[in-house]
């Protein structure tokens, strides 16, 4: 199956993107980022996905993840990997 998009809306200077970021790549999915001071419009993108002002803010396809601390939540309760690789195989 193929993997969902993943979306992080993040700064470059913030350590809980940093973090979050760093948890979605040891998993081995392709992360979207967008800065949200870089690329015009996309704070306000972001809020308007996810109703939240503050980054990161995590997608997995169009599910609201939340940000930093709902994704590592996420993973130690066992779920994030079957929503990152969508019921597929992880090798």
């Amino acid at each position: 199956m193929e993997q969902p998009l993943v979306t992080i809306y993040l700064t470059d200077w913030c350590p809980y993107c940093s973090r979050a970021l760093r948890l979605l790549q040891q998993k081995g999915v392709s992360v979207r980022e967008i800065d949200v001071e870089a690329v015009p419009g996309a704070r306000e993108e972001m809020v308007e996905r996810s109703g939240r002002s503050s980054v990161p803010q995590i997608f997995i396809g169009d599910e609201h993840i939340g940000g930093c601390d709902e994704l590592h939540a996420l993973e130690a309760a066992g779920g994030l990997d079957s929503k990152l690789h969508n019921g597929a195989l992880n090798t």
